[in-house]
């Protein structure tokens, strides 16, 4: 009976370690895509991580559409979230555990010095199964002054206290973000030859400036349905990017957008396989213009066979073909060009023999009556020394043009005026006073006017 019990204990065994493994080929079957998004206990709203994506830093050196030519090959409505500048415990553990709730996981560039005062933060990081790269030491808004050899200090001593806080040193990412992304020559490169990825970004959030979480939120969504895909850079350490997570994860997944995670490749995980077009955010394609030279096409000729080479005896000429071959003008002659240019003939000039007979001495006179008859070009037109008058003007004249004899002339007419209109002005007052009236004495307006006042 015992016997019989041992065996049938073993046929269940079995039994269950048979569904068991059908189980887990069923679960190896199932997309990875929706095995992520189905893969968040307690939380079937969130939006979860729809892959991850392997890439070699020495492959592709330098990312992010805003400041270079290449970005990492995601695919439409995709998005990879990146943090900088913490580990600040406050807000950085609140953004932990909003990307937990939504099985979302990010790449975070942490600060040397923070990590120094915080070690505990970046072990969070690494045993959530996020990406850690570096933000410098001191996070230097100068990184475009400095030589490499600044550089190198800045870059060494922030990757060396973000590696003292891990429990594994090697769980840190071959990835460094420029602070402020004040990129330069000396820092890409030496990054570039320790096989560091320089990370720029896609689009921003401008979480870091004094602003509502419903800005960061809506300047997220808006910059993202601009660009279709991209990298998104927030700051973990911002309390308003902490009240505005929750909503853009929210409205990710509800709009069709889908969380990546990258982590760089090792000898036991490969790259992911990847075209060169894909690491352009916006390849051209044949219906949108290029904007370069074309490329010449290499053609393929179908006979390559050399021209036979002239005989010696082609060019055996005897004395005087030689001599006619070499005379400048037959050869002109044969090919139909001139032989010189032609000579230009000489004018035709009347002949200068004949005499013209010398003008008579009265062809020039002028009657006096006909002088009167040509009007004077006005003053204007000519230039006479200082003091000098035109010849048609007298010394009265000038009197008159003068600046005194103007004003002479204007009382002399006046006073002319007054002399024609007083005869009949007296003569109308006459006709209007009574008779027998006395006459009044006249009153000059102004002796009234000094005796007022």
């Amino acid at each position: 009976m015992v016997g019989d019990r041992l065996s049938g204990v073993r046929t269940g065994c079995l039994t269950v370690l048979c569904f068991a493994a059908l189980a887990c080929s069923g679960a190896k079957a199932e997309p990875a895509d929706s095995a992520a998004a189905n893969n968040c206990p307690g939380h079937p709203d969130a939006i979860g991580t729809s892959r991850t994506l392997v890439v070699d830093p020495r492959a592709h050196p330098r990312i992010g559409s805003m400041q270079y030519p290449e970005t990492l090959p995601l695919k439409d409505h995709e998005v990879v979230l990146s943090f900088d500048d913490g580990p600040v415990p406050k807000n950085s553990n609140q953004v932990l555990q909003i990307l937990a709730d939504n099985c979302v996981k990010a790449t975070f560039f942490e600060i040397g010095e923070q990590a120094k005062a915080n070690p505990e933060g970046i072990r969070k990081l690494v045993a959530a199964g996020h990406t850690v790269g570096s933000h410098s030491m001191h996070h230097p808004l100068t990184f475009q002054r400095m030589s490499e050899a600044q550089a190198k200090q800045e870059v060494d001593d922030g990757i060396m206290w973000i590696k003292a806080a891990m429990v594994d040193p090697n769980a840190m990412g071959p990835f460094f973000r420029i602070p402020g992304l004040l990129r330069a020559p000396p820092v890409e490169a030496y990054l570039e030859s320790q096989g560091i990825q320089t990370w720029s970004t896609d689009f921003l959030a401008d979480d870091w400036h004094r602003i509502s979480p419903a800005k960061v939120h809506d300047l997220a969504m808006s910059r993202l349905h601009a660009m279709g895909k991209g990298i998104l850079l927030l700051h973990d350490i911002q309390a308003r990017t902490v009240a505005a997570l929750p909503k853009i994860l929210h409205d990710m997944k509800a709009e069709g957008y889908h969380i990546v995670h990258v982590v760089a490749a090792t000898p036991d995980r490969p790259a992911t396989p990847t075209e060169p077009e894909q690491w352009q955010l916006h390849p051209a394609t044949e219906d949108k213009p290029i904007a370069r030279w074309p490329k010449l096409p290499n053609f393929i000729y179908a006979d390559t066979d050399m021209l036979p080479a002239p005989a010696a005896s082609d060019f055996d000429l005897s004395q005087a073909d030689l001599a006619l071959a070499l005379d400048p003008k037959n050869g002109a002659r044969q090919r139909g060009l001139p032989t010189q240019w032609p000579q230009l003939s000489a004018p035709q000039v009347a002949s200068t023999d004949t005499v013209l007979p010398v003008p008579a001495a009265d062809v020039f006179d002028v009657p006096e009556n006909a002088r009167a008859e040509i009007q004077p070009f006005p003053v204007t037109m000519h230039h006479y020394a200082e003091g000098e008058l035109p010849p048609y003007m007298t010394a009265a004249a000038h009197a008159r043009h003068g600046r005194g004899g103007r004003v002479a002339a204007r009382r002399q007419a006046r006073a002319s005026r007054v002399a024609r209109a007083a005869p009949a002005a007296a003569a109308k007052h006459q006709a209007a006073r009574p008779a027998g009236a006395a006459t009044k004495r006249s009153v000059h307006v102004a002796s009234l006017k000094k005796r007022k006042i």
